[in-house]
């Protein structure tokens, strides 16, 4: 048990981010915990995370996830001078709930180890970002420090043993990467392919195999969530978001949103924004 006495908690509400480097004196205690998540990478040094059965050291590349309402009892390391660390306490999305389900070391105490993962560095440049971004003035500061937020935890549900993604083939991991990095350049099936080191009928029977979609789809689908993203959050006139996640043609751009959404991308636009 911490010597720290309580550590004033963040208000609920949008994220509250940060970017620390700290000594040995370093720590945080609350006994209730907070009404928010905390999302804390351990980027360098050595942090310790208290719980009821004992103590829990972080070490680099460490993510540690800690629930509403459990105990915060953090810090450097003993024995340790430095820690450091980037977080952020958070609201989730309703439909981030099922990218929350991490393996606990103690009731409400979360770990993924990201050392030597392929994710890592993704994951550490995104956060990064989701600090500057939450600390900025612009208009769009909250809405793009939780998209930041929400790569962050998808990236780490690549590595999470009890998320869909960890039972996927690597060449498939790997093809999902390209997509998601390059959606809005003209793909082909072929190219994702040979990205993959895969004949353009082998990735496509073994695309459909492990993701129950076909190469095709999941790009369009990939294209079309982040135009809503663009319509939701931006003025930017459809035919430029249509460009920009990769339809060369607007009318065929609208045809395919107005399929998948039930209205054309204006209707859509104007329909969030009423909702607000």
């Amino acid at each position: 048990m911490s010597q720290y006495p309580d550590t004033p908690a963040p208000l609920a509400g949008p994220p509250v981010t940060g970017h620390f480097h700290k000594g040995h004196r370093y720590g945080t205690y609350r006994a209730e915990g907070t009404h928010d998540w905390l999302l804390i990478h351990s980027a360098s040094g050595h942090g310790r995370f208290g719980h009821g059965g004992g103590e829990f050291l972080a070490s680099p590349g460490d993510m540690i996830l800690l629930k509403p309402q459990t105990l915060h009892d953090y810090g450097t390391a003993c024995g340790h001078q430095h820690w450091e660390l980037f977080w952020t306490h958070f609201i989730p999305r309703p439909a981030w709930l099922d990218l929350l389900d991490w393996p606990e070391i103690a009731p409400g105490l979360m770990h993924l180890p990201l050392a030597g993962h392929e994710v890592r560095l993704r994951i550490v440049r995104r956060f990064r970002e989701l600090v500057q971004l939450n600390t900025g003035a612009g208009r769009l500061r909250e809405p793009l420090a939780m998209n930041a937020l929400e790569e962050i935890l998808l990236w780490c549900e690549q590595a999470n043993p009890r998320g869909i993604a960890a039972t996927l083939d690597s060449r498939i991991r790997r093809a999902l990467a390209f997509i998601g990095e390059h959606f809005a350049a003209p793909l082909t099936v072929a190219k994702i392919a040979a990205h993959c080191g895969l004949s353009p009928s082998r990735f496509a029977h073994l695309f459909r195999t492990e993701t129950g979609e076909t190469p095709q789809r999941y790009l369009e689908l990939q294209r079309l969530n982040r135009a809503r993203q663009l319509l939701e959050f931006t003025q930017e006139p459809v035919a430029a978001i249509a460009r920009q996640v990769g339809f060369e043609n607007p009318f065929y751009f609208t045809l395919r949103f107005r399929r998948h959404s039930g209205a054309s991308p204006r209707a859509w636009r104007n329909r969030q924004g009423s909702r607000r």
